[in-house]
């Protein structure tokens, strides 16, 4: 492993997400696994229900 990777995954290591990162990651989340179980399944599907709780919270 060369120097410059191991001081990019120390980097990595520390890196904090944002909040706008970390509901992404987490939408996908979502899609790959409903998305697995059931092919109908869409990424508008899974945006549209998150905007819907992310209104029913406020």
């Amino acid at each position: 492993m060369t120097d410059a990777l191991k001081k990019l995954l120390e980097a990595a290591k520390t890196a904090k997400p944002t909040p706008e990162q970390q509901e992404q990651q987490r939408r996908s989340f979502v899609y790959g696994n409903t998305h697995f179980e059931n092919e109908l399944i869409t990424r508008e599907m899974i945006d549209r229900e998150a905007e819907k709780l992310a209104k029913d919270e406020k």
